[in-house]
């Protein structure tokens, strides 16, 4: 086996309870939106190898979809995972040696959680370690979501890429699309620990994607234009989220969560689907004090909530959950304090 020449791993935090999603769009041109960086972390490697001395110069070992393929950087046409390919178009790996990239994470993928967003931000992280670029939360941030949008031509807010690139709690302010300003919402280690352990993230079973009725929402709220009630009202989600918090009133977040779920349901009654509703009807029996349908929502994904103060009652809530339905999972996070972290590994004999 050839012995790696020195490698590089970055982590990045996924996102949930992102209260003012949809307002970070273009179509918004200015927003506001509260979010919360969390583990498990996107995890990507690279490994070095002497120049020539394997099969390729760049290998993608795709492990949550079991793909491992030499992918085709230039021409018009994508491969398996176009936005891991239009990473490797953008951030060029080093010549002189051959690379293999591994990408793994514990979050489930397609969980309207950021993965795509965290993938892109840790890849790209790894892969400016390489080439000894250096550049700040922001620029990566920035580099993330013109890789979706334009290299791509897709859909997408920019609060994903700035909260796996930033990491802890957040309130964002889109000044004008996609300019952005990221301001910490800072609280106490007791008031972290609690929110931390009152936060449940429930997985829906099935991944979530862009669908016609997020492109449906995007030409309403095009014609409708950046003022209309709805975005209006995810904005003040996201102030009352943050405001709420500071004041360690989590009454008051679990309100703002609940009011962002509605705006939601307003853009779309399908923008809430049925299992979500289920979760949140559960929820609510067991005396949860929050929710929010986590991303832009429509079918799969998942929901974050908050429970109350009771302790038996929240573990009373995810048993209800499981057997009401098997395929709706909790995963455990853990809030993430950081985001965008890369560390160098040394050769390996």
């Amino acid at each position: 086996m050839t012995a790696r020449a020195y490698g590089v791993e970055s982590t990045a935090p996924i996102r949930i309870c992102d209260n003012g999603g949809w307002t970070d769009t273009w179509v918004a041109r200015r927003g506001k939106v509260f979010n919360i960086a969390v583990r498990p972390h996107l995890t990507v490697r690279i490994d070095t190898f002497p120049s020539g001395s394997r099969d390729a110069h760049i290998v993608l070992d795709v492990r949550n979809y079991a793909t491992r393929y030499v992918p085709v950087l230039i021409g018009p046409s994508w491969g398996p995972h176009p936005l891991l390919e239009a990473c490797l178009r953008e951030v060029t790996p080093p010549i002189d040696v051959d690379i293999e990239v591994t990408i793994r994470s514990d979050a489930p993928a397609g969980g309207s959680t950021g993965t795509s967003a965290a993938t892109v931000v840790a890849l790209i992280g790894a892969l400016d370690r390489l080439s000894r670029r250096h550049r700040t939360a922001e620029e990566v941030a920035r580099a993330a979501h013109a890789i979706e949008t334009v290299h791509l031509g897709r859909q997408s807010g920019v609060q994903d890429q700035l909260c796996s690139a930033h990491g802890g709690i957040n309130f964002i302010e889109i000044t004008d699309y996609p300019h952005a300003v990221v301001s910490p919402v800072v609280v106490s280690d007791p008031i972290r620990r609690e929110l931390q352990r009152r936060l449940c993230l429930i997985y829906l079973g099935r991944s979530h994607s862009w669908s016609a009725v997020h492109e449906k929402v995007m030409r309403d709220l095009e014609r409708r234009g950046p003022g209309c009630r709805e975005l209006e009202a995810l904005r003040g989600a996201a102030v009352g989220a943050r405001d709420a918090l500071l004041a360690e009133d989590f009454a008051g977040l679990g309100s703002a969560m609940c009011a962002n779920t509605l705006a939601q349901s307003e853009l779309s009654a399908d923008l809430i689907p049925d299992d979500a509703r289920r979760v949140i009807e559960i929820a609510a029996a067991h005396r949860a004090i929050g929710w929010k349908v986590n991303g832009a929502g429509g079918d799969g994904g998942s929901i974050t909530l908050l429970s109350g103060a009771d302790r038996a009652a929240q573990r009373a809530m995810l048993r209800a959950l499981r057997e009401d339905n098997p395929a709706h999972a909790a995963i455990p996070i853990v809030i993430s304090r950081s985001g965008l972290r890369i560390r160098d590994l040394p050769a390996r004999d």
